[in-house]
């Protein structure tokens, strides 16, 4: 579904859609830096670059690269020091939206909440009476 908005870095109108988040001459430019990054990586001493260092040389955005990655363009099968932030911590990752340490976090944090939930509901069948003796 396409809408008009306008380009989050002209600010020119454009028609948004699933494939394209910015206008025709923004996703130009940024074809024109994949490119540049690209050349550099297929060079084969560039491979095991880092992302800092392919920031440097080919002087691209940050977010691009991520956005590259995350996406698949940029395959980190062939550039192992390559990746892009967990959604939740920040840590450099290849694949998925969370880092193993907080997709463990969570999945510790949901059995502790299903836990309490089961508690609960025994506690519910659970039934107490209090009788008072007479002396």
């Amino acid at each position: 579904m396409s809408e008009i908005t306008n380009c989050p870095r002209c600010n020119a109108l454009f028609m948004k859609n699933k494939f394209r988040d910015v206008c025709e001459n923004c996703y130009k430019e940024d074809e024109k830096m994949y490119e540049r990054v690209y050349q550099f990586l297929k060079k084969r001493e560039n491979r095991a670059a880092t992302m800092e260092t392919v920031i440097t040389q080919t002087r691209v955005e940050e977010e691009l690269l991520y956005k590259w990655v995350k996406k698949g363009r940029i395959q980190t099968k062939l550039f192992p020091n390559l990746g892009y932030p967990c959604d939740k911590c920040g840590k450099i990752i290849n694949s998925g939206k969370l880092c193993q340490g907080c997709t463990d976090s969570l999945k510790k944090d949901l059995q502790q909440y299903e836990s309490n939930i089961e508690w609960k509901e025994k506690m519910k069948e659970q039934r107490t009476y209090y009788t008072s003796r007479d002396k």
